[in-house]
C-alpha cells in the first residue's frame, strides 16, 4: 500500500529522456532514463486524471475527494514494479475529473494516442481515466483507433490517498496487460478489479464499488493472476465494431447529440427543446426494450421529417437488445452513452438512412 505521504511527496521532475519521441509541448512528460531497459516494451501511460489520481484530506475518506490532484509523475513513482515490466514514459495529457471530459478533448487524445501507437518504438498505451465516464472514453477510442497494439484504459474507484487504494495494482496491471503480445489485436480494454473487458461492450455497473466494470452479456476477456494477464480468448473483436477515422475532423464537425430519458408520462416537448438548443441527434433511452409513449414518438416523428433529426432508441436497462423501429433506429446492444458516441460520429461522417440502419441495427 502507497502511503498518503509518500504519494504527496513524490512530484520531483524526472528525467525527460527516453527513445520515445516527445509529444507537444502543452503536454507534461514523465520518463526516466536512468531505470530504461532495452529488453522491456516502451509503454504510454496518457494520465487525464480522476479517482486515480483523487486525494482525500485522511486515509479513510472515499468520497468526496479532490479528483486529478496528483500528476502522473507521482502515479508512476508511487509503482516501482512498473519498470520490472516495461519502459513507461508519462504524459500528462489533463487533470480533471472524467465528468469534465468533452468530445473536443477526446478528438485531441485519439489524435494523440494514434500518433504515438504509429511509432514502432511504441509497443502500447494506457490512459488513466475517472470512472464516472470511463466506459465512453474507452467506446470512443475503441471506434476511432486503428492499431493491433494493445490499448487499456484504467482507473480507480479510491483515491490515491485512500487505505487499500485500487489505483497502484490497476495501474500495474493495466500496464501489464498493455505489454503483454496476447494482449494485440483485442481492441481497446479496460481493466480494473483484476479483470480484463472489451471497451466496447463494458459498462459501470455499481457507482461506489471496486467490483464495477462489467459486461454482463458478453463477459470479460481474461483475468489477471499474480500480476500476470490469462485471456479466455483467442484475439477477437466485436462482430459489426465499426471504425471511424477522425484524424481530420474539426471539434465543431462532432455534431450535438443529446440523450432523452424514457419515463411514464415523459414530456414529448423536451425533444422539441433540445432540437431548438441545437441537437442533431437524439438517442430515447427507452423503457424496456426501448419503448416510447405514442405522444412521444409523434413529436419524434415530426422532427425527423421536419429538422431531418436523427433519432436512436436505446434501453434504460443494464443490458438487453433494441432493435429496428418505425421511428428511428434501434441501438442494437449499446447502452444510451455508447449510442450517443456512435451516433455523432456517423452524423459527422455524413451517414445516409441506410447506413445509420446497418450502423444500428445490423
Amino acid at each position: 500500500m502507497v502511503s498518503v505521504k509518500l504519494l504527496l511527496s513524490l512530484g520531483a521532475s524526472l528525467a525527460l529522456a527516453s527513445p520515445i519521441s516527445p509529444p507537444p509541448n502543452s503536454l507534461l512528460l514523465t520518463r526516466d532514463v536512468a531505470q530504461f531497459n532495452a529488453s522491456h516494451p516502451n509503454i504510454t501511460i496518457f494520465a487525464t486524471g480522476g479517482t486515480i489520481a483523487g486525494s482525500a484530506g485522511s486515509s479513510d475518506q472515499t468520497t468526496g475527494y479532490q479528483a486529478g490532484a496528483l500528476g502522473v509523475d507521482i502515479l508512476i513513482k508511487a509503482v516501482p514494479q512498473l519498470w520490472n515490466v516495461s519502459n513507461p514514459t508519462g504524459v500528462q495529457f489533463a487533470n480533471v475529473g472524467s465528468s469534465e471530459i468533452t468530445p473536443a478533448i477526446l478528438l485531441n487524445l485519439t489524435r494523440l494516442v494514434q500518433q504515438e501507437l504509429d511509432k514502432p518504438e511504441c509497443q502500447g498505451v494506457v490512459v488513466t481515466h475517472g470512472t464516472d465516464t470511463l466506459e465512453e472514453t474507452a467506446f470512443f477510442l475503441d471506434v476511432t483507433l486503428r492499431t493491433e497494439k494493445p490499448v487499456v484504459v484504467v482507473g480507480a474507484m479510491r483515491p490515491a490517498t485512500a487505505i487499500s487504494a485500487d489505483g497502484p495494482i490497476n495501474l500495474l496491471e493495466a500496464v501489464t496487460v498493455a505489454a503483454s503480445p496476447a494482449a494485440r489485436g483485442r481492441g481497446v480494454m479496460v481493466v480494473l478489479n483484476d479483470r480484463i473487458a472489451s471497451a466496447y461492450y463494458t459498462t459501470k455497473t455499481q457507482a461506489n464499488a471496486p467490483d464495477t466494470f462489467k459486461s454482463y452479456e458478453q463477459g470479460f476477456l481474461g483475468y489477471l493472476l499474480n500480476i500476470k494477464p490469462i485471456f479466455y480468448f483467442s484475439p477477437a473483436l466485436p462482430v459489426g465494431k465499426p471504425y471511424f477515422n477522425v484524424t481530420e475532423t474539426a471539434a465543431e464537425l462532432l455534431p450535438q447529440v443529446d440523450i432523452l430519458y424514457g419515463y411514464q408520462g415523459l414530456d414529448p416537448k423536451l425533444a422539441a427543446a433540445a432540437v431548438a438548443g441545437g441537437a442533431r441527434g437524439l438517442v430515447c433511452t427507452g423503457m424496456g426494450a426501448g419503448s416510447w409513449t405514442a405522444p412521444g414518438q409523434q413529436a419524434l416523428a415530426r422532427l425527423i421529417t421536419e429538422h431531418g433529426t436523427a433519432v436512436v432508441f436505446s434501453r434504460r436497462t443494464m443490458d438487453g437488445y433494441v432493435g429496428s423501429r418505425q421511428v428511428g433506429y434501434g441501438a442494437g446492444f449499446l447502452n444510451p452513452q455508447k449510442a450517443r458516441y456512435t451516433l455523432m460520429l456517423a452524423l459527422s461522417a455524413g451517414y445516409g438512412d441506410e447506413q445509420m440502419r446497418t450502423l444500428f441495427e445490423s
